[in-house]
């Protein structure tokens, strides 16, 4: 990953700048929405980001993508810290909106869609400040150098330093100890979607670990399981959904923030994400997304 940004001077013609706003959309996108969890909060950031570009003008910018970078983040963080205070009030477990990617992001695409940006590793980012999530960010998923974030953070680089070290310790205590390559955790949702159809409970059994955990967010408008810790008590509740849905539920699997996924159907709409992490054999934890104002861009990308 590059830990340079490109230095082409934007044009004062507003084509131009609107051309190069849009190139770097993605990375803003992937900034931005990493740091809030949600598409209406980071197209918010982008917008302002947008309007800030426009006004500052094309001559004095020698470096557009570090420009917008550094604006984008300071919004994301701005943002951030007053989202602490909704997230206080928010009812029951808050995760991050889910991103129906479509596919597997190709090896290339690691900035955008790999990784970084799976539930599991959103869900551990929320362990931080605002300006620890920033720091980490920018620096280990953007490339970012030390005097950008520094610019971003309005601190020196050595408290910059500092505060990226406090960040790494805290998420590095909830990452796994190594990664489970792709096609792995794929063949694992397929095999979890598979005995799910046909109710073999000890066959679930094998696939769900001992102490896992089951995280849903409903947002208070959706009644969820919470809770829930161990396979036998998962299983039991998966099951059990499944049995008094009947035929009026239906599962699949997806690529949510850039991984295998299930996405569920009650009467034929989305219902439900449900994201894992798994050690490699079986699954350690379930991300369960059920708050319809989070699942209304999965219906929408579905509907399409």
């Amino acid at each position: 990953m590059s830990t340079a940004f490109a230095s082409t001077p934007a044009g004062a013609d507003p084509s131009d700048r609107a051309a190069a706003f849009e190139r770097l959309r993605p990375r803003l996108f992937g900034i931005a929405y990493r740091m809030l969890g949600t598409v209406p909060d980071a197209e918010d950031v982008l917008q302002t980001a947008y309007l800030r570009w426009h006004e500052a003008g094309g001559s004095d910018v020698q470096n557009p993508e570090a420009w917008l970078v550094s604006v984008t983040s300071r919004l994301a963080v701005d943002r951030l810290r007053q989202a602490s205070g909704e997230r206080k009030r928010y009812v029951g477990d808050w995760l991050p909106e889910p991103l129906l990617t479509g596919a597997a992001p190709p090896a290339d695409a690691r900035s955008e869609l790999a990784s970084d940006l799976s539930m599991a590793f959103l869900v551990l980012l929320e362990r931080l400040s605002p300006d620890e999530r920033a720091a980490l960010l920018l620096r280990d998923v953007f490339g970012a150098g030390y005097g950008e974030i520094a610019r971003v953070l309005d601190r020196s680089e050595e408290a910059c330093r500092q505060v990226l070290h406090r960040a790494r310790l805290r998420v590095r205590e909830g990452r796994p100890r190594f990664e489970v390559p792709l096609e792995a955790r794929h063949q694992l949702v397929a095999r979890l979607l598979d005995r799910l159809a046909a109710a073999d409970e000890q066959a679930l059994l094998a696939l769900v670990s001992d102490d896992a955990t089951w995280t849903s967010d409903g947002g208070g408008k959706v009644h969820v399981a919470r809770g829930l810790r161990g396979s036998a008590r998962i299983v039991r509740f998966l099951l059990n959904v499944a049995r008094k849905a009947g035929g009026r539920m239906r599962r699949e699997l997806v690529w949510i923030n850039g991984e295998p996924a299930m996405l569920t159907y009650l009467d034929g709409r989305p219902f439900s994400t449900t994201s894992i992490a798994t050690d490699g054999g079986r699954v350690t934890a379930f991300y369960a997304v059920l708050n319809p104002d989070k699942l209304r861009r999965v219906e929408q990308r579905r509907d399409a």
